[in-house]
């Protein structure tokens, strides 16, 4: 008998793309403000361009923003909701955080939110906001992050007392489809203090703002009517009629999306209700602000309600694209409907996961992966010259960031690393992405994956945009991997795998993987460089830059990248090849890339040259110096365990099957033995007869990792630092005119400036780059088997296969999120109520990156997309577990 398929694995094959049941989503931003794409200032001066305070009275022109947001997928009509305590000087209408300048470690969110639950056609989602019941503040945390230097923590949200003694609303909010254009809407919130308090909600819908721009194809004016206080209605004639029904609002409120060109430039408004209409009605009860007539462009419903201690208040809307005479009939029938298909639907994704805590932090890590989506829209040629009705831009603008990039034009949903601090896409985290993306939505993965490869994403060279702050900065190449990677996951879903899509993106990676070859080999010798790769703080000077020695430098981390953009190459090649035997070519000619860049590892220009010291039997980037001397630059760092990414297992089978490409590796590895004896021996067969290709000898690889699992060393008590702990003792110092650089072991934020200090690279872990270290380490197992054992940890004395190494790695990573023996969670560290408050304990965070000795969470905190990378590990750590059940009984 069959199984049966769930109600929404049956929506998701319905349709591929961003319509139907996924045409409605969570794909607003939570900042605009503060953006590259908002800012029209002659310096460049984003964050300042458009403040937070300015945020409230202006038409963006690029997107939108809002708590708890969501829009159509062009964005033409967007809802979130609104807040106000009643003590606040503004709506709570968006998230605050600080700016680069106002924080001691660039900026951040200051807010408690949380993605709880959503399925991938966003037919169900909930999401909480913790609001204070006393004056938010604003003020307070600007003022006091100020004061702290670089070597003092954060000032966070709980810092302030604003939440002591619980004086806060809990604010869920729920999202539920009835239909694909069919939307029920709760919100409930539970005053979670000892006392009653007054809270007014506004739920609040508005039109994305494509009038005031004055081109000739836009000057149509959408309008939204109220309809007595029940109803309002909403025509947009790119996207069609809407009603939001609103049970028992006490208000309809309207204004229109328009700047308020007098509060902030002292001009003249085109309207007298402008963008801040609706605030200044309802904080300063300013009558004159919003429209009698009940017509506009934005509008809200009100909802004021004193709620008791302990008590809690619920709002109810039902947004939807026909009439309906009950439109609240039945509404709570359809919302559970659709918590049981999500469960049902999450039963299967987490099949093999038993532990219930595992099972819940795995489920927000889907969460906030999928509410992590934004559309994301950016027209560079427009966004240059500038548009027929606003002011010109300044000229610089034609020279300076991102003029290069003409051709882009993003009109895209994409999945963002968090949609506040980091509300654009980022290429290289995006890749990581996928791969939880893939268990959830395989198609929505893929199409990530192709999207930022299209002509109008991809430079004319073949260059990968990095991301709105440059375009032109060189991250990582690990598209090839992230491809083959969603691939294999769909492939263990679906049964069958995608040879179509491989090809697809194969063809596009080859133009990136030229652009590499062509513009970051500057010698010309199979060592690349590439700039900051992502990596920002962890040379000692800033890699993208100009050199203050002048010269050049060779990194071990662009040349490791590339080795292993090279096998991955070849490995899409090879499945490729197994339907279409002509691409059996183009895997040759990636084994041999592979060659070359190992080969030029070792030795550049002759033994006495190489990016290999013995001395330390570790990996170091190599500085060219204008008087042609070269030195190692000895820091230990992740760039020289990178070189282990290089690596993959071809079986006889596949090579059975593949007679042209054998044929041609073997005259290769006849014909030039002096390649051949830089990788591990093509000719010793491994487990199974298996052949492995990878940069790293045994002798290199036994030393690789002798050192990255020393607990005194790279790994932690959390998985692997970015940097050796050896610096604590033995910083690394570099002279140069006349002043000294040092490289640090400072295991959380970091303690300068480099890259705004926002983030840090130097002892921190950081989920992808261990991610990618498991992955290469689960590689090595496959060739060499259990019968190949390593000493884990370093010095212990305790002799396990690679294997385990690696799934012992994955444990400590998951263990940043789990209580330990204590109860506590290592990732909120101090932080007392989160770690015992039942309305905190249980609600989980994904941070950018983590403290190497504490667990700490840092950087990023609400979902930074790779770090959803746990879901992945809690999957293939419960099925290792099991596997092992297996075989014991066996």
């Amino acid at each position: 008998m069959s199984k049966s398929i769930s109600a929404e694995k049956l929506r998701l094959n319905t349709r591929k793309d961003n319509k139907g049941w996924k045409k409605w989503g969570p794909y607003l931003s939570e900042r605009q403000w503060g953006t590259v794409r908002e800012d029209y200032s002659a310096n460049q001066d984003a964050w300042n361009s458009v403040t937070h305070d300015m945020a409230r009275s202006i038409a963006y022109r690029w997107g939108e923003e809002g708590i708890a947001g969501i829009s159509d997928n062009k964005s033409h009509i967007c809802f979130a909701l609104a807040f106000w305590n009643h003590n606040d000087h503004i709506l709570k209408e968006r998230l605050f955080g600080l700016t680069g300048s106002e924080s001691n470690h660039g900026e951040d969110v200051k807010e408690l939110y949380y993605y709880l639950d959503s399925t991938p056609t966003h037919s169900y989602m909930k999401m909480l906001y913790k609001y204070p019941i006393n004056s938010y503040p604003y003020d307070q945390l600007v003022s006091e992050s100020r004061k702290r230097s670089r070597l003092e923590p954060e000032y966070e949200i709980l810092d302030t007392g604003v939440f002591d003694n619980n004086e806060y609303f809990d604010i869920f909010i729920e999202y539920s489809k009835a239909d694909e254009q069919d939307i029920l809407i709760k919100i409930t919130a539970h005053n979670r203090s000892k006392k009653a308090a007054p809270l007014t909600i506004l739920p609040t819908v508005w039109f994305r703002n494509t009038w005031s721009w004055g081109y000739e194809n836009y000057k149509y004016k959408p309008m939204m009517t109220g309809v007595a206080k029940k109803a309002i209605d909403i025509d947009n004639k790119n996207i069609g009629h809407y009603k939001l029904y609103c049970e028992n609002a006490q208000e309809l409120l309207f204004c229109e999306n328009e700047t308020n060109f007098e509060r902030l430039y002292k001009v003249g408004n085109a309207s007298p209700y402008c963008k801040d209409g609706i605030n200044d009605y309802i904080v300063d009860d300013k009558k004159t602000a919003i429209n009698p007539n009940n017509i506009g462009t934005k509008a809200a419903a009100r909802y004021t309600k004193t709620i008791k201690g302990g008590d809690s208040y619920t709002v109810r809307l039902r947004l939807v694209d026909h009439s309906i005479l009950e439109p609240f009939g039945g509404f709570e029938d359809t919302m559970d409907k659709r918590i049981r298909e999500g469960n049902q639907f999450y039963e299967e994704v987490q099949q093999g996961v038993e532990n219930p805590e595992l099972l819940k932090i795995q489920r927000q890590a889907y969460a906030g992966m999928l509410w992590t989506k934004q559309w994301y829209y950016y027209n560079i040629n427009e966004w240059i010259k500038g548009d027929p009705a606003m002011p010109k831009p300044s000229e610089y603008r034609k020279y300076g960031r991102n003029a290069g990039w003409r051709h882009m034009y993003s009109a895209n949903i994409l999945s963002m690393p968090d949609k506040w601090e980091y509300p654009w896409f980022a290429a290289w985290d995006l890749a990581f992405h996928t791969l939880p993306l893939a268990r959830v939505d395989p198609d929505f993965a893929k199409r990530q994956l192709a999207v930022v490869l299209r002509e109008y994403y991809m430079h004319p060279n073949g260059q990968i945009p990095a991301y709105e702050w440059s375009f032109s900065d060189v991250n990582p190449p690990v598209h090839a991997w992230a491809t083959w990677k969603v691939y294999e996951i769909d492939k263990e879903m679906n049964g069958k795998g995608d040879i179509a899509f491989l090809e697809k993106i194969f063809h596009k990676l080859l133009l990136n993987f030229t652009w590499w070859v062509n513009l970051k080999d500057e010698g010309g010798n199979n060592i690349f460089g590439g700039g900051f790769l992502g990596m920002d703080n962890i040379g000692v000077f800033d890699r993208s830059a100009t050199l203050p020695t002048g010269g050049r430098l060779e990194q071990a981390d662009g040349t490791g990248w590339m080795a292993m953009y090279s096998l991955n190459m070849l490995r899409i090649a090879v499945e490729i090849a197994l339907e279409r035997p002509v691409y059996q070519d183009m895997a040759s000619k990636f084994f041999e890339h592979f060659l070359h860049i190992a080969g030029a590892m070792q030795s550049l220009g002759g033994d006495e040259i190489s990016l290999w010291d013995e001395e330390d039997q570790f990996y170091y980037d190599m500085l060219h110096l204008p008087n042609n001397n070269s030195m190692l630059l000895k820091i230990r760092s992740m760039v020289g365990l990178i070189p282990l990414f290089a690596v993959e297992v071809l079986n006889p089978e596949m090579l059975e099957k593949l007679p042209d490409f054998r044929r041609r590796v073997e005259w290769v590895l006849a014909n030039r033995p002096d390649l051949a004896s830089l990788i591990s021996r093509w000719y010793e067969s491994g487990k199974g007869e298996s052949r492995l290709l990878a940069i790293l000898r045994g002798h290199r690889m036994k030393m690789i990792m002798k050192r990255m699992f020393d607990e005194t060393e790279f790994l932690s008590d959390f998985g692997i630092r970015s940097l050796s702990k050896y610096h604590l003792e033995h910083p690394y110092q570099f002279r140069v005119n006349g002043d000294v650089l040092r490289v640090d072991y400072t295991p959380a934020e970091s303690t300068g400036s480099m890259f705004g200090g926002n983030s840090n690279w130097r002892g921190p872990i950081w989920f992808p780059m261990n991610f990618l270290l498991i992955d290469s380490l689960m590689k090595f197992q496959e060739y060499y088997g259990n019968d190949y054992e390593v000493e884990y940890p370093t010095n212990s004395g305790n002799m396990v296969s690679i294997k385990e190494a690696a799934i012992s790695i994955s444990e400590r990573l998951i263990n940043l999120f789990t209580e330990n023996s204590e109860g506590r969670r290592p990732m909120y560290e101090k932080y007392e109520k989160m770690q015992s408050d039942p309305h905190f304990k249980d609600l989980i965070l994904f941070n950018e990156y983590f403290d190497g000795d504490t667990g700490k969470g840092l950087g990023a905190a609400h979902q930074t997309g790779w770090t959803g990378l746990v879901a992945e590990l809690i999957l293939s750590v419960s099925k290792a577990e099991k596997n092992s059940f297996k075989e014991a009984k066996i």
